[in-house]
């Protein structure tokens, strides 16, 4: 390879990065449909033509981005699931939520879960890589785990009632909620905070388990 060639390659992987850091805060911030090419291409002080040199197009430049969000599922589902190695379910389902809520909760995450938030409140072609890649492993392990506590199985319809129990207590927590905080629900984050709400909902969730199972 050239010099010239050496140094046109190294621009080319330089903007592709800036386009896709800068698509990543904007379609965070407003969502795929109310941000246009040339919003990205301003901000990342590219040539209007970049993104589709790149990615092929807006919808390929948002693909790629919403995978970095997917991969980051990924890696706290399985984080979760490497916690719990070696344990009962029940405390496999503590240590799944602890992990969850850490990582969540943390100051990297919170673009990749605008990111996915947007992504949930106005659909696009990409919600199937997601479902697929992302929120489905979770919920399959989830469900095992209950299956695990009620001897049923993962595909259930008591099952995944529960799994969706268990889910809907941590949006608590993930998101904010101004009317919660006015009405004295507060939530910092703090470590000790994190494996407080984790031990609670993970008690919680394993009580109303049994009982809806018939086995409390």
């Amino acid at each position: 390879m050239t010099t010239r060639a050496r140094v046109r390659a190294a621009v080319d992987v330089e903007t592709r990065e800036r386009l896709l850091r800068a698509a990543e805060d904007l379609f965070a911030e407003r969502g795929y449909t109310n941000v246009t090419v040339r919003d990205i291409c301003h901000a990342a002080r590219a040539n209007v033509a970049a993104v589709n040199y790149h990615f092929g197009g807006k919808l390929g430049l948002y693909r790629q981005v919403l995978q970095t969000a997917i991969d980051a599922v990924r890696a706290t589902t399985e984080a979760g699931r490497e916690a719990g190695i070696g344990h009962p379910p029940e405390e496999k389902l503590r240590r799944y939520i602890a992990v969850f809520l850490r990582r969540v909760l943390s100051a990297d995450h919170q673009t990749v879960h605008r990111l996915i938030q947007r992504e949930l409140d106005d659909p696009t072609e990409a919600l199937d890589v997601l479902v697929e890649q992302g929120v489905r492993p979770r919920v399959e392990y989830l469900a095992s785990l209950v299956a695990d506590i009620t001897g049923g199985k993962p595909t259930d319809q008591l099952t995944l009632r529960c799994v969706g129990g268990i889910l809907s207590q941590t949006l608590v927590y993930v998101r904010r909620n101004p009317i919660a905080e006015r009405l004295g629900f507060t939530f910092s984050g703090t470590p000790k905070q994190i494996d407080d709400a984790a031990r609670h909902i993970a008690e919680f969730s394993v009580a109303g388990i049994h009982a809806v199972s018939g086995r409390g």
